[in-house]
């Protein structure tokens, strides 16, 4: 996207080395709030978080062709409208932060179910999305939807090795191998979402993220609090 960047989309005005990382830097650049809440995500899937025209579509619950359009006018809009995607200063980054979890949060979910991969997941779309989820709670630590999309993605991530079979076949909850889970990721979750709760502003990654360690924490099927889970759908 280098040579984008520089004959459409403007220079990067913003000192990088505020920012752990340029990947996240240009994610933020990418949600320019001149664009449309569903153009910013697709651009920012498309461009920076890698996925493909029919993988978008797939996050999108739409049709290709509708996305493949979203993502033209997006472009042609930046360009006429001589948008500036530039890194914003650290006070314009709250007005972009829904949008960067919900591009992390699909970035997630194409690697815990893949669209189109050999295998069912893929584990360096989540491993992507989980290290960037980490830098932008160290960015803005006070943000609990931040830290709960954090949490949520360990805690379903934790799973990733007893989902799937020899044959590469899809394992049910109720049938994992609990011992295969990632115990470290349960650990480092679990408390992120306390943390979370704790600020007392709880949202859909929080409450997502409250389900999954629920199931977390049950060491057997039968130990499962189905009444908790009920509750927290029913909030959800």
């Amino acid at each position: 996207m280098a040579g984008e960047n520089d004959e459409s989309y403007g220079e990067n005005r913003h000192p990088v080395n505020e920012y752990p990382d340029d990947r996240l830097a240009l994610m933020f650049a990418c949600c320019h709030p001149a664009l449309a809440r569903e153009a910013q995500v697709a651009l920012t899937l498309r461009t920076l978080g890698g996925l493909t025209t029919r993988e978008i579509a797939r996050a999108f619950l739409d049709t290709e062709s509708t996305v493949a359009q979203r993502l033209v006018r997006a472009k042609r809009k930046i360009k006429e409208a001589v948008i500036p995607i530039a890194v914003p200063p650290a006070a314009a980054l709250p007005e972009r932060l829904g949008t960067i979890l919900a591009v992390l949060y699909l970035v997630f979910n194409e690697g815990y179910l893949a669209t189109d991969a050999p295998s069912l997941t893929r584990a360096d779309l989540c491993a992507e999305a989980i290290r960037m989820g980490r830098m932008v709670v160290d960015l803005m630590p006070d943000v609990p939807e931040a830290t709960g999309l954090l949490a949520l993605m360990l805690l379903q991530d934790s799973r990733r090795d007893a989902r799937v079979d020899a044959r590469g076949e899809l394992v049910l909850l109720t049938d994992q191998d609990r011992k295969r889970w990632d115990q470290a990721q349960i650990e480092e979750g679990v408390p992120l979402l306390m943390q979370a709760l704790a600020l007392g502003r709880p949202g859909p990654y929080q409450i997502q993220a409250a389900i999954a360690a629920v199931h977390a924490e049950a060491r057997k099927p039968d130990d499962t609090d189905w009444n908790e889970i009920v509750a927290l759908y029913d909030r959800l």
